[in-house]
C-alpha cells in the first residue's frame, strides 16, 4: 500500500505485518474477544495465510494499530463495489472492522484507531460510504461506530446466530463521505475567538 502509515495523537497504525500475526493471536481468541466475532476460534495457520492474501489484495487497507510499537489491535478496511446500475463508479465502498485486544481497553485506542482508518479512507482512498456490522448487545462497538459519526441503518431483529445467546438482534451502520466531511470539518474549525 502507498504510504499508508497513519499517525495519530497516541497511536500509529500501518500494514500488518507477517511477524505481527502472533501478536494479534495472544488475543485474538480470548472468549472475551471471540463473544462478539462472528468467526470464534481461529486457526493460526489458516489466520496467517488470511492475513498475506489480504497484505497482497490491493482493494485491502487493513492496519495494525501500535501503541509504543505494541500491536494492540486491527482495524479491516476492505474497499468493495456498491449496488448500482452499469457504469457505477468502482471500489467506492469498504467494510469496516476492527478486533483489539481488551487488556488495552477503556483508553479509547479503539476510537482512536477506528476513527483514523475512517478518515484515510475518505480523505486517502476517496471512499463514498463505509458500513460496518455489530450484534446490538455488543455495546462497546455500538460506541465506537457511533462516536466515529456512522449512523445507525438497520436494526435486524433476531437476524444473527450466537453460539451462547441463540438468535439476537444485529445493527448495521454506514457512513457517507458527505456527511462526514460536514460534520468533521466543524470540529477542525477555531471558533469565531480563535479558540478550537
Amino acid at each position: 500500500m502507498e504510504n499508508s502509515t497513519v499517525r495519530t495523537e497516541r497511536l500509529e497504525l500501518r500494514p500488518v505485518r507477517d511477524d505481527d500475526v502472533d501478536r494479534i493471536l495472544e488475543y485474538r481468541n480470548l472468549p472475551q474477544v471471540t463473544r462478539w466475532l462472528l468467526r470464534t476460534q481461529v486457526d493460526p495457520a489458516s489466520f496467517r495465510a488470511t492475513w498475506r492474501r489480504a497484505a497482497a489484495d490491493p482493494d485491502d487497507h487493513s492496519m495494525a494499530a501500535t501503541l509504543d510499537g505494541v500491536v494492540i489491535g486491527t482495524v479491516s478496511l476492505k474497499a468493495v463495489d456498491g449496488m448500482g446500475q452499469p457504469g457505477m463508479p468502482p471500489r467506492t465502498e469498504a467494510d469496516l472492522g476492527y478486533i483489539f485486544d481488551p487488556a488495552y481497553g477503556g483508553h479509547g485506542y479503539a476510537t482512536e484507531a477506528v476513527s483514523a482508518v475512517v478518515a484515510y479512507a475518505i480523505e486517502r482512498l476517496g471512499i463514498r460510504r463505509i458500513t460496518a456490522g455489530c450484534f446490538a448487545d455488543n455495546l462497546a462497538s455500538v460506541r465506537i461506530l457511533e462516536k466515529v459519526g456512522m449512523r445507525r441503518e438497520q436494526h435486524g431483529l433476531g437476524d444473527s446466530w450466537h453460539a451462547e445467546l441463540g438468535w439476537v438482534d444485529g445493527y448495521t451502520y454506514a457512513l457517507l463521505a458527505e456527511t462526514w466531511h460536514r460534520e468533521a470539518a466543524p470540529q477542525e474549525q477555531p471558533n469565531a475567538l480563535g479558540r478550537p
